[in-house]
């Protein structure tokens, strides 16, 4: 049996938050910890923002994401706010200086309409002048080509079971693509099967999604670094100001 909890836990083991290692993590870490009162769309398991309070945070932190599981395993730390939801769920009107979406969020609002509303709330939770911070991948470079089983990847975890987790992608339609994630025990037997699409947007679209919904872009970076966006850039970037 492998449960939602197991899944939660996995996915801390396969994508550890370590800002000494992750270039990634380190830029969302700098700006969490100069803003007063963050909030952490897709916060997932909470590791980003327990790291701010490890680190000393004093301020407001609040984590909204739609996965119980992954929050129950967020809620480990009483100290921070975590609400169940998806984006367009945020209810909070001027209350953060910081919103955030790391490790690819973003890209989980598919359509038009769940872009839209979710902009606009979390345009709504934000002060005047504040900042909406995150990143997706860049569509030129095909990231979903690489995943496919060849590229499988193995853990051990918490009970000492080695587990297989394999991507398989079923469908590129406009930009998105829906997929498939395998997690198997070490003798070959499925244990999960989850299914997701992602929505993968240029650097033009991204910017009208924001004008439109009443943000001003700031920057694109096509790296941790403030790197330029290129054709080779994995990521893109972004930061954008509420007006």
């Amino acid at each position: 049996m492998f449960t939602d909890a197991d899944a939660a836990a996995l996915y801390d083991l396969l994508n550890p938050w370590d800002p000494t290692r992750h270039p990634s993590d380190a830029f969302f870490n700098e700006l969490v910890m100069a803003a007063d009162a963050v909030l952490d769309v897709g916060c997932g398991t909470g590791s980003m923002l327990h790291q701010a309070r490890e680190l000393g945070h004093r301020g407001r932190l609040v984590g909204l994401d739609p996965d119980l599981a992954a929050l129950d395993r967020a809620r480990r730390r009483t100290d921070i706010e975590w609400v169940a939801g998806v984006a367009a769920d945020a209810a909070w009107d001027r209350e953060f200086d910081l919103a955030t979406m790391a490790s690819n969020a973003f890209q989980c609002l598919v359509s038009d309409e769940e872009l839209s509303t979710s902009l606009a709330a979390i345009r709504r939770a934000l002060r005047d002048g504040g900042r909406f911070v995150f990143d997706t991948r860049n569509p030129r470079v095909h990231a979903w080509e690489e995943w496919n089983p060849s590229n499988a990847t193995e853990v051990v975890d918490g009970a000492g079971r080695t587990l297989r987790v394999a991507h398989h992608v079923e469908s590129l339609v406009g930009g998105v693509v829906t997929f498939t994630e395998t997690t198997s025990a070490d003798d070959g037997a499925v244990l999960r099967v989850d299914r997701a699409s992602l929505r993968f947007l240029d650097v033009p679209t991204l910017g009208m999604f924001l004008n439109e919904a009443g943000f001003e872009v700031e920057a694109h970076y096509g790296g941790w670094r403030h790197e330029p966006v290129s054709d080779a850039s994995r990521s893109i970037v972004t930061i954008a100001r509420r007006v």
